[in-house]
């Protein structure tokens, strides 16, 4: 059939067809669990030295089997661990009565085969359940993707700040072109500093230099530290274990905040996955993880999200990575990175169990900048989601690290770090901003509304830096001398949280009072309902409070600003027996204390219209405030009956209208626009019309409703709940009908 019936013409044209879905190939590794491939559980120690694992005895061990058989598995654990059923030991991950510290203790001694297909049982709600009880830290946090296509330093200062604003505590950039980094390094530790004492920096690229600039001090954490879970991928990359745990232990030496990155698919996409499914393969990289030292684990797909996500079941195996690094007690930075799909649904429904459940860091890197400006790729949340994500948080109630950032705040902010980064680039001799650069990068919204960026300036500074051996004291004396005490210092107390090394422990972040809240100090507790974290009354207001948020108050305020003074009290209101009368009742608040409708014309305009409309039929319209009713339909029912013609018309002070006729039930009508945000002057004027046509005893064509794809309830319906507590204000009971004159239009 070459002809496709429309709707799946229309089917395929929507976003989620741009996404890529594989056909499941154990051969290829596009399998999220269990794979043909995958081996049986085992583990056989003779001497204390590990002689089996996993199916395969030592003289076959590859690079990774030998780290893990040596490093990473408790042995004095290991017989109990090995020996429980996989089902008993689901779930006592998801039992709140088993305490988080036993199951971990018993993950401890399992090989990546045993804790991969134990974890393989656990269904999407388990999963919800067991990261909920076995994340490290009790209070979850965020961490934010500051980057830009230009390096510019004053824009990612700004945006550094920005982010610190809105609630993150890690910041991490990158650079499009590798020699920037150090001056984008310094560039964010600025911002960071503007933002929010105990802000975490990194600088991701190439291993060598960023741990040269972790030495400087220019930043205070690591991540970009990639595992693979194959030998060959290792070997590609020019690594081993032993390379990645010496690398561990030089971050650790210079109390540097170090964690290591994997995720399901990686090696499938670099043509190695050795016919083992995403899930075991992952398995082996978080084992490795702990057997090196690291502090935590980036995980859950992370670049290769993609490819986990175009198998079935491969979003399940993502999140339940990030369960296995909580269960080896590592920090976990739960992926929720890089852009999964392209489909606003699908990238909500990966991120969403997740959130719900809390963990260390909700994501990765989420792009507090536009997509366009993320050198790591777009992230499955960027600053076009923002308002989403502080959305979702109050519709949950839950902590999802981040909190709704004040625009005056926020542009303080902005100001203040581009300040910074321009004295300090100049004291330290690197690069002098024009006035022009410094106001675009101040008010821009991304890099496109910086014109006046020059490319070279950051790849000058940095060379400079470089050649300099300019260290973060550097920045810091220079940021004294040029009048940012209170920057200074937070950038100073980072330097001593290295050396005091607090932030070494597992899953740690500094509060804004630079208290450490880790495993160790901040250890989660949750042991069922009722119990774990919970946020303060302080927090849950801050995540209750959205800038969109308004209250009748506040819908009051706003009414008033189109107050109108055309609409006059000419007296009581009486019946009439003029046939061509037709009488227009309004709502209580009309003209009191509401003054615009909900498709934004004013109630004026829209008594324009339908008084214009009757008069075009060669009626008179005659308007009534009805006071003891805001029901729409006893309200053109009473206009109804007030009038000549035995016809009127409903309108209340937001806009829903309809016609009425003396002899119908309130709730019957000759013709309704119910759905007030769609009407425009025509609809009125229509209504006028047709009210007139009614009255003369002809039957006109009714009007439709025009519809929108667009929400409208959503969009409206709390606006509406304010407009009638107000309209209820100013109905009494038993007040008869009066008189309104409009007067003519200035």
């Amino acid at each position: 059939m070459t002809d496709r019936i429309g709707r799946f013409r229309f089917m395929d044209q929507q976003r989620v067809n741009l996404d890529g879905f594989a056909v499941p190939d154990p051969a290829l590794g596009l399998l999220a669990y269990d794979s043909p491939g995958d081996p049986e559980p085992s583990l056989v120690v003779s001497d204390g030295v590990v002689v089996e694992m996993d199916s395969r005895s030592r003289k076959d061990f590859d690079l990774l089997d030998r780290f893990i058989a040596d490093h990473g598995i408790d042995l004095e654990v290991a017989p109990e661990a090995m020996a429980i059923n996989d089902q008993v030991f689901a779930s006592m991950c998801v039992d709140p009565a088993i305490p988080r510290d036993e199951v971990v203790r018993l993950a401890s001694g399992m090989t990546p085969a045993k804790l991969a297909r134990a974890l393989g049982i656990l269904r999407p709600a388990e999963l919800v359940m067991a990261m909920t009880k076995c994340r490290a830290r009790r209070t979850p946090s965020n961490q934010a993707h500051v980057t830009n296509r230009s390096d510019d330093p004053l824009l990612l200062a700004a945006d550094a700040a920005t982010a610190a604003a809105f609630g993150f505590r890690e910041v991490e950039t990158t650079v499009p072109v590798l020699a920037d980094a150090p001056s984008n390094a310094i560039a964010v530790s600025i911002g960071a500093a503007v933002g929010s004492p105990g802000l975490l920096v990194q600088c991701s690229v190439e291993e060598a230099l960023e741990l040269e600039m972790g030495m400087r001090g220019l930043v205070s954490y690591a991540e970009t530290v990639s595992l693979y879970g194959t030998e060959q991928i290792f070997i590609d990359g020019d690594d081993t274990p032993w390379s990645k745990a010496f690398l561990t232990s030089a971050y650790a030496s210079r109390g540097i905040k170090m964690r290591v990155t994997s995720g399901g698919g990686a090696e499938a996409l670099m043509g190695g996955a050795e016919g083992r499914s995403m899930f075991y393969l992952e398995a082996r990289c978080v084992a490795l993880a702990r057997a090196i030292g690291a502090q935590g684990v980036q995980n859950g797909g992370i670049d290769s999200a993609s490819v986990a996500g175009s198998v079935p079941g491969g979003v399940r195996s993502m999140m339940a990575e990030n369960l296995m690094v909580m269960l080896r007690n590592l920090e976990s930075c739960t992926g929720n990175d890089a852009l999964m799909s392209e489909s606003e649904v699908r990238r909500t429904s990966r991120t969403h169990p997740i959130f719900i459940a809390g963990t260390d860091f909700i994501c990765s890197g989420f792009g507090s900048i536009q997509r366009y400006d993320n050198m790591f790729g777009p992230s499955q949340w960027n600053a076009e989601d923002i308002d989403d994500y502080l959305a979702m948080q109050r519709d949950w109630g839950v902590d999802g690290g981040l909190r709704t950032a004040d625009e005056a705040e926020v542009a303080r902010l902005r100001e203040r770090a581009v300040a910074a980064t321009r004295d300090v680039y100049a004291a330290l001799g690197l690069a002098d901003f024009p006035a022009e650069w410094q106001a675009e990068a101040i008010d821009a919204a991304g890099s496109k509304d910086v014109p006046s960026a020059d490319l070279m300036t950051p790849l000058s500074a940095a060379r400079l830096i470089r050649d300099s051996g300019i260290t973060m004291l550097d920045v810091i004396s220079a940021l004294d001398e040029c009048g940012y005490e209170q920057e200074a210092e937070r950038l100073l107390a980072m330097l001593r949280a290295r050396v005091e090394g607090d932030y070494l422990q597992t899953s740690a972040i500094f509060t804004e009072d630079m208290r450490v809240l880790s495993l160790v100090t901040d250890p989660n507790d949750y042991a069922g309902p009722g119990t774990g974290y919970s946020p303060t009354p302080q927090r849950q207001a801050e995540i209750d409070r959205i800038r969109q948020e308004r209250s009748v108050d506040d819908r009051r305020r706003l009414q008033g600003e189109h107050r109108s003074d055309r609409l006059s009290v000419a007296g009581p209101a009486d019946s009439s027996h003029d046939p061509r009368d037709v009488v227009i009742g309004v709502s209580p608040a009309t003209g009191r204390a509401i003054w615009q409708t909900l498709c934004g014309l004013t109630v004026d305009e829209a008594l324009d219209e339908l008084l214009a409309g009757l008069e075009e039929e060669g009626c008179v319209g005659r308007i009534v405030r009805i006071n003891d009713t805001i029901d729409l339909g006893l309200i053109g029912l009473t206009a109804a009956r007030m009038s000549g013609s035995g016809i009127g018309i409903g309108l209340q002070a937001k806009g829903t209208a309809l016609i009425h006729r003396r002899d119908l039930t309130p709730l019957a009508n000759l013709e309704l626009y119910s759905v007030a945000p769609t009407l425009d002057r025509a609809a009125y004027r229509l209504m006028g019309i047709n009210a007139g046509r009614h009255a003369k005893g002809s039957t006109p064509e009714p009007q439709r409703n025009p519809y929108s794809d667009e929400a409208i309830e959503a969009r409206y319906h709390t606006a509406v709940v304010a407009l009638v507590a107000i309209e209820r204000g100013f109905c009494v009971a038993g007040v008869e009908p009066e008189t309104l004159v409009l007067d003519e239009s200035p």
